[in-house]
Order: C-alpha cells, then structure tokens, then sequence
C-alpha cells in the first residue's frame, strides 16, 4: 500500500467534531415559566385559605379556642352531675419538631359521685357529646375510658381518677406557641354561693383563689370559682342547711350541693379544704 496522500485531502488528526445543538423549542420554555407561575398561586393560596392537615401547622393559640369549647361541652354533658373546671395546665418544652419546641394546652373537668356510678357517667357523657366527635367509651387494663375527637386535632377523654371522680380533659398535644398563658385564662365574675359557704364554715379564702371559664355550646360561659380554706380534713356538716333539696354528694370528705344556680362542691381529700362554686350551661 502507498503511503502517498492524496492532493486535495488531509487526513483525520482526532475526532469528528459533535454536531452543533439545536435550542430547545420555546414553547417548552414558555410551558416550563407558566407551571411556575401556577406552582408559586396554588402555594399562597394554600397558606391563606386552606385549613391545617396536620397538629403541627395549628399554633396554641387557634387550638386553644377548640379545646375551651370542648370543655363547655362537657360541662353541658355532665347533666345534673357536681361538677368543677379544672385549672387549666401548660406544658412548655414540647417538641413540635425535631427542631422546634412547642407547647401544649390541657383543660378539664372534674366530676364527684357515689361510688359505682364512674362507668354509666362516661357512658352518659358520651352520649350527650356531639356526634362528629366520634365518642366512646372502652375498656382497659385501668378502667373505662372516654375518648373523643373535638376536631382540629383537639382529644377529649374522661376516665375514673378515683372511687367517686371521674376526670375529663381536652387537650392540643404539643403546638407551636403563639400566644401567652394569661391571654388564654379569662376571669369570670365571683359567685356569691363561694362566699356563702366560706362563711358557713367559718374560713377564709386563702391566697390563690380564683376563677376559670369556658364557653357553652349554645352561647355564654360556665364558671368555676374557687379557693382553699385551710386545713383538711375539715367537718363539712355546716353546708347542709345550705343545699337547695338533697345533696348531690354527701360523704365524711365531700359534700356537694345546688344553690340557686351553682353547684357548690367542697373537697376535703387533700392536705387542704377546697371549695369551688360552679354555674354550668343554660338548657
């Protein structure tokens, strides 16, 4: 073979050059920045308007509102019972997520009894619940329990805390803390029935009485004021010309009662005698 060029063409010295890029067409860019656009509207939209799906995307404050519903209409639920509206508690230190902490909101209820009756109150009670929450009682290894869904993420359960109480909380679990502990407790007015009582007794309301509210289904607040008294045990014979008809409790340690409106509740199975009077839901 000869080793002769030709004249008139070189030989290759690498590889063929790639072939020149076609830009891309531009109503694929055009379709690309409009998708965008649409992305960016449904995202703000979302934020403003749709509800949360999640616990975690309902700050305290919002969750706060549901759950004092929740505890108005447990107090209606109650009935006739001798109930008393818990202080409420806040749990801060919470994590919300791995890296933001949170807070968490609890109200309840606390109801007096003869003993044996726990079972058919829960019962009662959820009953009486309305029907989207979805309330039951069940069994376990602790006794009955009552579990609900107040929405917005909002549980509600009632349980036998003890022989003769049953206890009912609603509660936010851990939320995003937006609003402080006080603008979440607003004071009612005194009921005179606490002071009547008092006065029976002959005690005084200790420091650190106070007053709890929550909102009823059909409009208005039920109310718990309260206060320790001193020393327990403490005899409570000298309430018994106070109560309007038979009293509602009547042990050595509790004595509850109905005076015109309220429902006056004295609790001497602490170290401390605690009065609370109570005016529930119209209806």
């Amino acid at each position: 073979m000869s080793g002769a060029v030709q004249a008139g063409w070189a030989p290759p010295s690498g590889p063929p050059e790639p072939a020149p890029e076609r830009g891309r067409p531009r109503w694929l860019l055009a379709a690309t920045v409009a998708w965008a656009v649409l992305l960016a509207g449904l995202t703000w939209w979302s934020v403003r308007h749709d509800p949360p799906t999640v616990r975690e995307q309902r700050p305290l404050s919002a969750a706060a509102r549901v759950t004092d519903r929740a505890v108005g209409q447990l107090v209606a639920a109650t009935g006739d019972a001798a109930w008393v509206l818990t202080e409420p508690r806040l749990d801060r230190g919470c994590r919300v997520t791995p890296m933001a902490d949170g807070v968490a909101y609890r109200r309840g209820v606390d109801v007096v009894l003869p003993e044996g009756g726990e079972r058919a109150l829960l019962d009662r009670v959820a009953a009486r619940l309305p029907g989207d929450w979805r309330a039951g009682v069940r069994s376990s290894s602790s006794g009955p329990r009552l579990r609900a869904d107040a929405g917005e993420f909002v549980l509600v359960q009632g349980w036998v805390a003890s022989l003769g109480r049953v206890r009912f909380a609603a509660e936010t679990g851990c939320r995003p803390a937006d609003a402080e502990f006080a603008d979440l407790l607003p004071g009612p007015p005194g009921e005179p029935a606490l002071d009547e009582a008092l006065r029976a007794l002959g005690r005084t309301a200790e420091a650190g009485a106070g007053s709890l509210a929550a909102p009823c289904p059909g409009g208005g607040n039920a109310r718990t004021r309260w206060a320790t008294a001193g020393a327990a045990p403490a005899p409570l014979a000298g309430l018994k010309p106070l109560a309007a008809g038979a009293a509602l409790l009547d042990t050595p340690e509790v004595y509850a009662y109905r005076r015109g409106p309220a429902v006056v509740v004295a609790d001497a199975t602490g170290e401390r005698l605690r009065l609370a009077a109570s005016t529930g839901c119209a209806g």
